[in-house]
């Protein structure tokens, strides 16, 4: 009924609790999720996970704030990755300017890459953008993204940065941020985002929902984040789980849709 298509079901918050947690996720309607690689520790896991779960896929890929320890050898072994069965997106990939692990040049340099490897394997693409905003759009616009489209993964802008990115070819993933109370541009954009663009996650085990902020995020809240939205749109959040469902469906060609 509803698909998380974000989050860290692979990292150690999680170690030895997935079967519950993702038993947990069911009885709330979130029955598919992505699992998020972003090194290599985290890509091995997911990679386990949506072999041995049905209904969970990996996405997998570089995070800036690894962007230093990125080589020639992870980028092939990288690629040999991105062919295994279940793998429907590459990511998380971007640039990350709150924590700067990695100089600009070379965390452009790297996201750059990938891209380019996203474009060379007919993949789309999962982005993690944080105060960097104007350097993401540049180097998107820049590189054609539109021909092979992807995900604003926990997207942080307002209206006008939306529909930039809307306008190359991508779609926009809220999370349970939208659930705060303090997040007003995010509530405009879940207003008007196009709901055939809109796609949900939890970037779990971070940014916890109400009514659950403050505490461990799992990929069961994101039926949260659905209603939060179904209730700014003044809909039935079973419209909107449908249809975020259907998206994630068509984006990474799943079912009818592969």
């Amino acid at each position: 009924m509803i698909f998380d298509t974000h989050t860290h079901l692979n990292v150690p918050e999680f170690a030895g609790e997935e079967e519950e947690v993702i038993a947990r996720a069911n009885e709330l309607g979130v029955t598919e999720m992505a699992i998020v690689g972003f090194d290599t520790p985290t890509i091995e896991k997911s990679l386990e996970l949506s072999h041995d779960y049905e209904n969970l896929y990996s996405i997998i890929g570089w995070h800036p704030t690894e962007a230093g320890s990125y080589t020639k050898e992870i980028e092939k072994r990288l690629q040999n990755l991105l062919t295994t069965s279940k793998v429907v997106a590459l990511g998380e990939i971007g640039l990350d300017y709150h924590w700067m692990e990695e100089p600009k040049d070379v965390q452009e340099k790297v996201f750059r890459r990938q891209l380019a490897i996203a474009r060379e394997m007919k993949l789309p693409f999962s982005v993690h953008t944080r105060d960097a905003l104007e350097d993401t759009y540049r180097i998107m616009k820049d590189e054609k993204v539109g021909e092979i489209g992807g995900i604003m993964h926990s997207f942080s802008g307002d209206v006008e940065w939306m529909k930039k990115f809307l306008d190359l070819g991508m779609h926009i993933s809220l999370s349970g941020v939208v659930t705060f109370k303090k997040a007003e541009e995010l509530h405009e954009v879940a207003k008007v985002v196009p709901l055939d663009s809109l796609l949900v996650e939890t970037d779990a085990p971070y940014l916890t929902p109400v009514p659950y902020r403050g505490k461990r995020n799992e990929p069961g809240y994101t039926r949260y984040t659905v209603e939060r939205i179904a209730e700014l749109r003044e809909m039935p959040w079973e419209e909107v789980a449908t249809q975020t469902t259907k998206n994630a469906h068509k984006l990474f060609r799943l079912g009818d849709n592969a």
